[in-house]
This record gives C-alpha cells, structure tokens and sequence, in this order.
C-alpha cells in the first residue's frame, strides 16, 4: 500500500513539472508509466503497431493536459489511463470506419498525420469529466477491491499476483475482482449516479 501511495505521490510530482514544460519530468514520467500503459491500450487495440500509436498520441495529450490534472479527483495513472483509452478507443475507431469506406491504409495513416493530436479544450473537459466519473466509481468500491482492481489493471499484475500480495485466496481476488468490474461497468454506465 506504501509502494503505491510513493508511486502516486512521485507521478503526482512529475505530472505538476510536466505541468510547468519540464521536459526531462516528461521523460521521466514516461519511462514511469509507458509500460502499464502500453499494455493497456494493447489490450484495448489487440495490435502492437496501434497500441504504440495510442500510446504516442496519449503522451502528446498528456504533456498539453498536464496543467489541468487535479490531484483530489483521480491518482495519477488513473488519469493517464483513461487519456489512453480515449486514444487507443479513438484508433480502432478510425481503423473500423476506414475499413467500412474501403479506405487504403497508407492513406488513413496519412489523413492521421495531419491531424492535431493535442487535447484541446473540450478533450481536456471530457478527460477531466471522465477521471472525475471513474474515479467516483471507483469510491464506491470497498477498499480491498479497489486496491485488488488498481493492481490488476494499473500495475497489470496477475490474479495470482494480486492474490499473493494481498495474502488471500486465488478464488476471493478473482471473485472481487469480476463483481467490481460489473460494478464499475455499472457505475460507469449511470454516469456516476447511485
């Protein structure tokens, strides 16, 4: 628990420095973070090449967003998650709708180059509103399951893995984790409301 309250408070630090245009707390922050990321937006995505791309494209959000992340309402890499769900939900968007209109993918991958990938005002209002939400939801969830759910989704550990460190049974961390995820979904679903 102190490991992730340490982990917390340091991307809360780099995040405030990125906030002032330090660019080697940028770095820094992605050297943190990139890994979990990644592998969240891959498993969004299902593609290598397309989970870098969001990835990319989050980080660039991300630099221009960071003044407007706030501490009190979402922990750091809950932030960053969903500005990388957005992006990987946005690619396999792009990717459906260029399949169905027969587009060749040089030329997607073109049309994608000139767009501005920068969150602007009304991305980073939806960023903040949807870290607001999910972290809301996540408030609702009793203490071990929210910390069950944080380390298999944000520090993309096993159910065995969450199982061992929290000292229970395989059985109970996949229980909790499942029911707190329908809870999530649901939550999520109602926009917050109980």
């Amino acid at each position: 628990m102190s490991r992730d309250f340490d982990e917390n408070g340091h991307l809360q630090g780099l995040l405030a420095a990125v906030a002032l245009g330090d660019r080697a707390a940028f770095r820094t922050l992605y050297e943190a973070s990139s890994a979990r990321l990644f592998g969240f937006a891959l498993r969004i995505v299902q593609r290598k090449e397309l989970a870098e791309e969001a990835l990319q494209e989050a980080f660039v959000s991300i630099w221009h967003a960071a003044p407007a992340y706030q501490v009190h309402l979402s922990a750091p890499l809950t932030w960053m998650a969903v500005i990388v769900r957005n992006k990987a939900l946005d690619l396999r968007r792009r990717q459906r709708i260029g399949t169905e209109a027969g587009i060749d993918p040089d030329e997607a991958d073109q049309l994608d180059e000139l767009a501005d990938t920068a969150a602007g005002p009304q991305e980073r209002a939806q960023l903040s509103r949807e870290a607001q939400l999910l972290a809301a939801c996540m408030d609702r969830l009793a203490g071990r399951q929210r910390q069950a759910i944080g380390m298999a989704y944000l520090h993309e550990l096993s159910h065995g893995e969450v199982a061992s460190r929290l000292s229970l049974p395989l059985g109970t961390v996949k229980t909790w984790i499942r029911r707190g995820l329908e809870r999530l979904r649901d939550c999520l679903e109602r926009g917050g409301a109980a």
